[in-house]
């Protein structure tokens, strides 16, 4: 398989056609640190939300699902189907509260939440753990997987693939800043939507798949295809679908998928026109990305069953590949070597656009970090915005070069999933309540961020060489979420509160409302220092209402396609008609929704 002139010109096309957006917006990305991080706050919903998605939709994506369909069928996609919980949570109850607190990061709002030194180190070391060291690892996670199907498409090596693919990428983000990364997300995401469809048709026009039907009754897919795991076997049910519904949705971070909000996600809302743009944005973000994105990669990956059944097969057709990578998800790449020319270079295009979209957000996220939580508010307090612009540049160019370095050093992209998820086991709840609860404290969190840190450690590097008996995958998820939250939760009991000054000049900027807060409340009308209207009725018990009626309708919206698909007519009618009653429902009440602006 080789690109002929006119998959090249596509190519080519496409990185032109990015690096002069960044070009063009470069002047107004420079005006200051709040155009290059938040585009002046001004925001459409339609525009942010085109662009979580098209972030998420990075070309390690379809790598993991294909891994986890081969290894675990379509139903061990509950790992972060599940999510879409804590998604609409954050949709209605957090997305309104993050515009409305006007901090220019999320690192931002621990000064603004709590006091003193603790919250200070706070900022500033997680500024650097997560905008930099962090955020290097899910950029180099990504960079793998463009590296594979380089690799396996291209026939490029390791090096060659980062050096073309992030090149691009680092010049128009540290030029354009955030409006820069909005602009190419949109056109990158139909570009990237285009090129996985035409994946999914390709795959189903193989001589070995012969269609559809075909597919679904294939002996190497039949045992793959449910959208629920085995209830007979406990260990996978477990793992794949009760942890993820019950535990990991509320009690992990994870990028993308934080609790409450956070990382990118939060300099989307914070970017928004006001409350309703956000709210808007952040529900379009998880429609599109749970019910309209996964079906043309879970086809490839099932179609990949049939051509290549194993790993054997796979380093069989591609013997120029180190061994050491061959895993199951290089058969996404795989499969698209099976694409005719023309087609070709709009798929590789498309595996670039979703490749820069994701590498180009997490490179002005941690630039932010960098600049606005470590450099300016411990370096050099008084900077001009001239030269924070140009350090937020530099600061783009240095976190791409590292993540370049660092992807040489993973193998496959769940190894790193299962790594993130157990850094973040049992720090969730803590940014759930954080906003409702006013006894948390920045000791609270930093007790948080250490222990789930050092128990992922030991997880991953200690206890295999300790002789002692395995620990399953599930069961140190459980031990990470209760060891970290039954340790923050002794923590803040024991440490002195925050500070009643911040606490009341917290709650008249974001108006949580709840009985959290009953305390500070009484106090501050006891000392006539008024906070809130005392007939200001909650509103997160209506958010949460909102919040069943969104994953109802997407996941209905889900899994209806895939009986569709599948030609399972029943099932497919009846969450048809459910998706579109609570669509109906939640299109109603959307307008009771309470916001300040």
């Amino acid at each position: 398989m080789l690109l002929n002139t006119f998959d090249w010109i596509l190519v080519a096309l496409y990185f032109l056609i990015s690096l002069i957006i960044g070009l063009t917006v470069t002047r107004r990305a420079g005006k200051n640190v709040s155009e290059f991080f938040l585009s002046g706050r001004n925001m459409p919903w339609w525009l942010l939300g085109v662009s979580m998605v098209a972030t998420t939709f990075s070309a390690d994506t379809p790598n993991l699902v294909t891994d986890i369909v081969r290894q675990n069928g379509v139903a061990g996609n509950w790992l972060w189907w599940a999510f879409l919980l804590t998604g609409m949570l954050t949709v209605f109850v957090y997305a309104k509260l993050w515009r409305r607190s006007k901090v220019m990061t999320d690192l931002e709002f621990y000064e603004l939440r709590y006091n003193g030194k603790a919250a200070a180190f706070l900022r500033g070391f997680r500024a650097v753990y997560l905008g930099v060291f962090f955020n290097i690892m899910i950029m180099a996670t990504v960079s793998l997987a463009m590296i594979k199907i380089c690799g396996v498409m291209l026939k490029l090596s390791p090096l060659q693939t980062i050096l073309i693919a992030s090149i691009i990428t680092a010049i128009y983000s540290a030029l354009g800043g955030l409006l820069g990364v909005l602009i190419t997300d949109f056109f990158q995401f139909f570009i990237a939507m285009i090129g996985s469809i035409s994946a999914a048709v390709i795959a189903l026009r193989l001589p070995d798949i012969g269609g559809l039907t075909t597919l679904i009754s294939h002996p190497n897919v039949v045992s793959k295809i449910s959208l629920l795991p085995d209830f007979s076997n406990y260990d996978a049910l477990l793992a794949i679908f009760i942890l993820p519904l019950l535990v990991q949705w509320w009690s992990v971070w994870y990028p993308g998928a934080e609790p409450g909000g956070g990382g990118y996600i939060a300099q989307r809302m914070l970017s928004a026109k006001n409350e309703k743009h956000a709210i808007g944005a952040t529900f379009l973000f998880n429609a599109a990305h749970y019910a309209l994105r996964p079906w043309p990669w879970i086809i490839v990956a099932l179609s990949s069953l049939i051509v290549f059944p194993d790993l054997a097969s796979l380093q069989k057709a591609f013997p120029q590949i180190d061994p050491k990578v061959i895993k199951n998800d290089l058969a996404y790449p795989a499969m698209l070597t099976f694409l005719p020319n023309g087609l070709l270079g709009l798929v590789v295009a498309s595996l670039f656009a979703a490749y820069m979209s994701t590498i180009a957000t997490h490179l002005n996220w941690g630039a932010s970090y960098v600049v606005n939580d470590f450099y300016k508010r411990f370096m050099n307090p008084q900077a001009a915005e001239k030269k924070l612009v140009r350090v937020a540049r530099i600061s783009t160019l240095v976190l791409m070069i590292l993540a370049g370095i660092f992807a040489l050093v993973l193998q496959n992209a769940l190894q790193a999933f299962h790594i993130i998820l157990q850094i973040g086991a049992g720090t969730g709840l803590l940014f759930l309540l954080r906003w409702y609860w006013w006894r948390i404290n920045a000791f609270s969190e930093i007790t948080a961020m250490i222990v789930s840190f050092i128990i992922a450690l030991y997880f991953q590097f200690v206890h295999p060489r300790t002789g002692l008996p395995p620990i399953s995958a599930p069961l140190q998820l459980i031990l990470g979420v209760a060891i970290t939250t039954i340790s923050w939760i002794l923590v803040t009991l024991v440490t002195r509160p925050t500070a009643t000054a911040t606490l009341r000049n917290f709650y008249r900027r974001t108006r949580p409302g709840g009985p959290g807060w009953k305390k500070v409340i009484r106090e501050a009308d006891e000392d006539n220092d008024w906070i809130e209207a005392s007939d200001v009725k909650w509103d997160v018990p209506f958010g949460i209402l909102l919040m069943i009626l969104g994953c109802l309708a997407i996941y209905g919206t889900l899994f209806a396609m895939g009986y569709w698909i599948y030609g399972k007519y029943l099932p497919a009618t009846i969450l048809t008609i459910v998706a579109g009653i609570t669509s109906f429902l939640l299109i109603k009440l959307w307008n009771r929704v309470k916001t300040f602006e």
